[in-house]
C-alpha cells in the first residue's frame, strides 16, 4: 500500500477569494490562481512517492452558483499545472448530510480505497477544521495551513501541526517530523 497527502483545493493550492471578510472559492478558472510554491510542493510530495489527492467541498455547484462544466474546467487546470494524481469533489450543502462532504472523511476513504492507499500513513492538509476534522476521521495526521480563518476555528481540531503554506506542510511531512 501507498501513502498519500490529502489536500484541500481553496486556501491551500490557490488562493481564496475574499468577500465580506470571509474566503470563497474562485467561480472562474481565470480567478484560479495557484499560490507560491503549490507545484513545487506537490512535485516534491510525489517525487518522494506519495500520492497527491485534491479533496474539496464545492457547494457553490449545488446552490446554481457555480456550473460543472466550469468546475471541470478549472480541475483541468489543477491536473495539468499540479500533475495530481485525483481530484476528489463533494458538491453538496451540508443540508444534503451526505457521506463525502468534508468533516466527513467519505472522499478520502473512497481515493485510498481507489489507489490503495494506507491512510494511517497519510497526511490531510487543509485551511479549516472541516478538513482537519475529516483527516482525523479517515486516520490520517493532520496539518493545518494558517489562513484567513479565524485562530479559534482553526484550533478546533487540534491539528498534529499548523503551517504557513503547502510548501512549509511538505518540508514538514517529507521530513518526517510528524
Amino acid at each position: 500500500m501507498t501513502r498519500a497527502v490529502f489536500v484541500d483545493r481553496d486556501g491551500v493550492i490557490n488562493q481564496a477569494l475574499i468577500k465580506d471578510g470571509r474566503p470563497h472559492a474562485p467561480l472562474c478558472a481565470a480567478d484560479l490562481v495557484f499560490l507560491p510554491g503549490a507545484k513545487e510542493a506537490v512535485r516534491a510530495l510525489r517525487g518522494a512517492g506519495f500520492r497527491v489527492i485534491v479533496v474539496t467541498n464545492q457547494p457553490d455547484v449545488a446552490v446554481g452558483a457555480l456550473s460543472r462544466e466550469v468546475l471541470d474546467e478549472m480541475h483541468r487546470k489543477v491536473r495539468d499545472e499540479l500533475a495530481v494524481d485525483d481530484i476528489k469533489v463533494c458538491c453538496h450543502t451540508d443540508a444534503d448530510a451526505c457521506a463525502c462532504r468534508k468533516p466527513k472523511p467519505g472522499m478520502l476513504v473512497e481515493a485510498a480505497r481507489e489507489h490503495g492507499v494506507e491512510l494511517a500513513r497519510s497526511y490531510m492538509v487543509g485551511d479549516r477544521w472541516r478538513d482537519i476534522a475529516a483527516g482525523r476521521a479517515a486516520g490520517c495526521k493532520t496539518l493545518l495551513v494558517r489562513g484567513t480563518q479565524a485562530y479559534a476555528e482553526r484550533q478546533a481540531e487540534n491539528p498534529d501541526a499548523v503551517v504557513d503554506s503547502l510548501s512549509a506542510a511538505s518540508a514538514l511531512i517529507l521530513a518526517s517530523t510528524l
